[in-house]
């Protein structure tokens, strides 16, 4: 991973953004673990301006973002999971506002904290930023919308959008599971699958079909598992896995083998990097998901940004 030395004189203005509404904030413990960097960061930065914000609806994220660009705010925390990332990054650079950013892992999924192996334990998180070395992160564009880690049209993009905010907040990563069982059931009862997915790459001419589609920035997928060994938050370049079985055993086996991370031995997946991919549907207006939230619909232009954002890491 590319690594950079920042002075961090240059950082006079710093924001923690807390989305209180991320992960299991049921519980008191990712409070203080905020608060605790909170006060670290007051401690290493001495004179420097830091700030807590909270944020309770993720509608209001929209506000947060144009209150950081015009308060010229040069280092954003952002304290949530891989949604909250996202959203406000998207926002940002709709001002067209790129500072820097960290995250500290406070969600149900946390790839990309986990992809710059940021720990949700606060003296080693700090241990680690406090060295202010920035990495360059290149991120994908759908339809224009930003994702860093993951986008999934198919059998998981149902899966995420028919989790509530309450589910997440309640069952976790396990929310998943039990709406993953549920389509399963569903979708399988009396016939195979019967979406279908048209796939090119880098304009050329072939389309490639299958059942689902994963493309991936990062190593991880679905909370822990390596689907793309190669890739890295800080490649400019799309790793695809497009899924070309539609029966209900196809779809066990393929979760049993990203379970096991060894998806690549299943000869019915077709790997392919790129930095353009085009998505069709046979259905009108199928649901995506980017970093886990069900926020696009196909047909699909997925390419990467080529100008990345610096993450201190």
């Amino acid at each position: 991973m590319p690594l950079t030395s920042l002075n961090k004189e240059r950082l006079r203005r710093v924001v923690i953004v807390h989305n209180r509404n991320s992960g299991k904030q049921i519980f008191a413990s990712v409070l203080s673990r905020v608060n605790e960097i909170h006060k670290r960061l007051k401690s290493v930065l001495s004179t420097k301006e830091v700030e807590l914000w909270d944020v309770f609806r993720f509608e209001e994220l929209e506000g947060i973002a144009q209150r950081l660009a015009a308060k010229k705010v040069d280092w954003v925390i952002i304290a949530g999971g891989d949604g909250t990332v996202r959203a406000l990054i998207d926002l940002l650079l709709r001002q067209d506002y790129r500072p820097y950013i960290s995250v500290f892992p406070a969600g149900t999924v946390n790839l990309v904290a986990k992809e710059l192996q940021l720990s949700i334990e606060p003296e080693r998180w700090m241990k680690r930023v406090s060295r202010f070395n920035t990495v360059p992160v290149y991120f994908g564009r759908a339809n224009g919308r930003v994702f860093l880690t993951v986008l999934g049209i198919g059998f998981d993009s149902l899966v995420v959008d028919s989790v509530s905010s309450l589910e997440k907040k309640l069952l976790s990563k396990f929310a998943y599971v039990v709406q993953g069982t549920e389509l399963m059931r569903k979708e399988f009862i009396f016939s195979n699958w019967s979406y279908r997915f048209f796939v090119r790459f880098d304009d050329e001419e072939e389309w490639h079909e299958g059942s689902s589609v994963i493309v991936g920035k990062s190593r991880y997928y679905a909370g822990r598992y390596n689907i793309f060994s190669d890739a890295a938050l800080s490649k400019p370049l799309l790793y695809v896995a497009l899924f070309q079985g539609n029966k209900r055993m196809d779809f066990l086996r393929y979760t049993a083998l990203i379970g096991m991370e060894a998806l690549t031995m299943d000869k019915t997946v077709l790997f392919k990097r790129a930095t353009k991919a085009e998505i069709r549907c046979n259905t009108e207006d199928f649901v995506a998901e980017l970093d886990g939230d069900a926020v696009a619909h196909a047909p699909l232009t997925v390419a990467i940004d080529t100008a990345p954002l610096s993450f201190i890491a």
